[in-house]
């Protein structure tokens, strides 16, 4: 049963993740676009957050696929080895939130790495939501060949964008000058594309300009992780009058 925003937004507000209200509305949005029949994938799911959006807002009848393989790499920033103990809890924490939020039903869950689900979850999707690994090859693979299984007209959301070093390399090889893909805009760091096929020229150019509009927005993201990182936080806190967080 689709739920209003406020109450899916107030339902994930305790549910660890990376979302702010405005890239969840994106989702949201995106999710009620599904038809019965189509199908929503999600690629990087950590404990629920953003599926929990996902399932809320999608019509019955729609398929809802969360791909993690809860494996304890690439859980959040700067997170990149592997760990048993977390990857367990992860995978636990996920399936007792979708639970609690009434989805658990609805999601298939396939526990693999987003390569090897190719396999496991063939044909079309309408809406994708990209969220994995953020290194640039991985990155990279995940909007090129899953991107590619989006249905005409279809959504991808792809988190990150413009504050990862990895996947904006990913983007601005695979997406600034396609042909197949229009850049519709972004909440934060979640930047929203449609499948379609604009005709070349002046649209294309356009396309490409408004993505690499987001290049300084970038730089600033890459100051603020780096003073952040060497623990120099209070000089933006001097500047800005507010504890700096790490930008998604």
């Amino acid at each position: 049963m689709v739920t209003g925003f406020d109450q899916v937004l107030a339902s994930v507000a305790d549910v660890e993740g990376w979302m702010s209200p405005d890239q969840a509305r994106r989702l949201y949005d995106a999710a009620r676009t599904a038809a019965p029949g189509q199908r929503i994938v999600e690629i990087g799911s950590f404990r629920g957050r953003s599926m929990i959006v996902l399932a809320s807002a999608a019509a019955p009848g729609v398929e809802l696929v969360a791909i993690d393989p809860h494996a304890g790499n690439d859980r959040g920033p700067q997170e990149i080895e592997g760990y048993a103990a977390e990857a367990e809890d992860d995978h636990a924490v996920f399936n007792r939130n979708l639970a609690a939020a009434g989805v658990a039903d609805r999601v298939r869950h396939v526990r693999a790495f987003s390569d090897a689900a190719l396999i496991d979850v063939p044909g079309a999707v309408q809406v994708l939501y990209v969220d994995g690994a953020h290194r640039y090859a991985p990155a990279r693979a995940d909007i090129r060949d899953w991107g590619a299984r989006v249905e005409p007209g279809g959504t991808m959301l792809i988190h990150d964008s413009f504050s990862s070093v990895g996947v904006t390399l990913a983007i601005l090889r695979e997406l600034v000058w396609s042909d197949q893909w229009r850049y519709v805009g972004r909440a934060r760091s979640m930047t929203e594309y449609r499948r379609d096929l604009p005709p070349g020229g002046r649209s294309r150019l356009t396309n490409a300009a408004r993505q690499l509009a987001q290049l300084p927005w970038f730089t600033k993201n890459l100051a603020i992780k780096v003073l952040i990182s060497a623990k120099l936080g209070f000089v933006l806190q001097k500047v800005t009058g507010r504890e700096p967080e790490w930008p998604y």
